[in-house]
């Protein structure tokens, strides 16, 4: 029986008829009693967020539920739906979009400030080590469509400000963030503010979730946006929608 039983090995749930405990305690315990961003804090790291921290994680994945329907993520629930699938397919279609460059800068972004926290050698040597390995685009800063500012992020950071002024948690990602953001405003000449990705991972950082993390945490805020946007397609019908109205053509570059 050992070689069954231990085929998988978890510390998430313990669970016989009739008993299911998750991180040790009786679901019945949670129902009622734990909000849905502190039960995804409990799951995935087997422990309690403080009141301060569960309203800052909250305040992180709130932020990212949306971002319209040109998002190719949200686009392709949209056109799954058209497709005839039923709304889990239309969501996994999409979730298995956010990929590296469309969902994958907050992580992106928590292992740059972890890589700047860790330099011997001041921010300005860390960034250009940073680029030289990953390419020139720094994730989290700037914003393709909002300018002059995503309006998320300074939000975010004054949740960010406030929780380190109660204690809640060190603000040392926080001013790492605001470093990034100062450096690349000088190397351009121009404003490069933070934006959505870099602000959730100051969050994600500030409160010890592995960069890995922040990708997957996304995923499961996006997945908001995905649903609803899945539902309303399913509710306003249409049949095979692709990404651009059919009188408009592709461009042909054969022969």
């Amino acid at each position: 029986m050992s070689d069954v039983s231990d085929w998988w090995r978890t510390s998430i749930i313990d669970m016989e008829p009739g008993r299911i405990a998750l991180r040790g305690t009786p679901i019945q315990d949670l129902i009622g009693t734990v909000g849905f961003a502190e039960m995804i804090w409990l799951m995935v790291r087997g422990d309690r967020p403080t009141p301060d921290q569960a309203c800052l994680f909250e305040a992180a994945l709130v932020s990212a539920v949306d971002h319209g329907p040109q998002a190719p993520s949200i686009a392709a629930a949209r056109m799954a739906v058209t497709c005839g699938l039923p709304l889990n397919n239309a969501m996994a279609s999409a979730v298995n979009m956010l990929g590296n460059v469309h969902g994958g800068a907050g992580q992106q972004a928590v292992e740059l400030y972890h890589h700047v926290a860790e330099a011997p050698d001041g921010l300005p040597k860390a960034l250009d080590r940073w680029r030289a390995t990953h390419g020139k685009i720094v994730p989290g800063f700037g914003h393709r469509f909002h300018k002059p500012t995503d309006p998320r992020a300074p939000r975010l950071m004054e949740l960010v400000r406030d929780a380190a002024a109660k204690g809640a948690v060190s603000g040392n990602f926080a001013d790492i963030g605001e470093a990034i953001e100062a450096q690349i405003t000088m190397e351009k000449g121009r404003p490069v503010p933070m934006n959505i990705d870099g602000a959730t991972a100051v969050i994600y950082a500030e409160l010890g979730f592995a960069p890995p993390l922040a990708r997957g945490l996304f995923c499961l805020s996006r997945s908001v946006g995905i649903l609803a946007h899945a539902w309303e397609q399913q509710q306003q019908g249409g049949r095979n929608k692709g990404p651009t109205p059919p009188k408009y053509r592709w461009t042909y570059e054969g022969t």
